[in-house]
């Protein structure tokens, strides 16, 4: 089992169908909150969360700000590019919980609604697989830049960590076209999760893409798909 303390990255650069990707730095923080917002302001489970449209995007860039701050650069990574159109959020094994002083810091974006989200965070923990995985904790692309092939660019650098460290990669999709494009990097639907009425939330799961012989590589075998579940 990979702990904390000896996880392997991946490394800081990386280049992917002509885009040159890196790792985002303090200083980009600021402008990569703005993109995230603008990517999930119309998203179906940040409506129903922040359900007033006219607020929405300033919490939102609040949001992103903390989300950023105390998961991408405390204990994960968030992959960008030269444009800063868009982040991928990802937390090592063993990582994936949400830290207690980025949850106090958000809970009051969400105004009279905070129940709503206590209650998805509290079953999304619930479902989330307790073996080694890297997870995408968020993904997103602002509008203008949608549609061109970034924000499965930007989750390629992890997902070919995962490949070649025998790990599989986690997430959950919050609309019906993020599902798809997943599905299309291999990602399998456990289930859809749904509280107090919200729209589905889809949890998904990507075993490995490569297969090794657990006795001739131990440390590197790839779970077979079937165990690869939450639980």
């Amino acid at each position: 089992m990979i702990g904390p303390q000896d996880q392997r990255m991946p490394a800081s650069g990386s280049s992917v169908g002509g885009r040159q990707l890196h790792i985002a730095t303090a200083q980009e923080l600021g402008l990569l909150a703005q993109s995230l917002a603008e990517a999930f302001e119309e998203d179906p489970i940040f409506s129903w969360l922040m359900p007033d449209q006219r607020t929405r995007l300033a919490r939102l860039r609040r949001f992103y700000l903390i989300e950023l701050r105390y998961v991408a650069l405390a204990a994960g990574r968030a992959w960008t590019e030269r444009g800063l159109a868009g982040a991928a959020i990802t937390a090592p094994p063993h990582s994936w919980r949400l830290p207690l002083r980025a949850m106090l810091r958000q809970a009051p974006l969400f105004g009279a609604h905070v129940h709503r989200a206590a209650l998805l965070l509290s079953a999304v923990e619930m479902h989330h697989p307790r073996t080694p995985h890297w997870y995408f904790a968020h993904i997103g692309v602002r509008p203008q830049d949608q549609g061109r092939g970034l924000g499965s660019a930007l989750m390629r650098p992890t997902l070919d960590h995962c490949d070649s460290e025998g790990l599989p990669a986690y997430l959950e999709a919050s609309s019906e076209r993020s599902a798809a494009l997943y599905q299309r990097l291999g990602f399998q639907l456990i289930r859809e999760l749904s509280v107090l009425r919200s729209p589905p939330l889809r949890l998904m799961i990507r075993p490995c893409q490569r297969w090794i012989e657990p006795r001739a590589h131990p440390a590197q075998a790839c779970p077979h798909p079937s165990e690869a579940r939450a639980g």
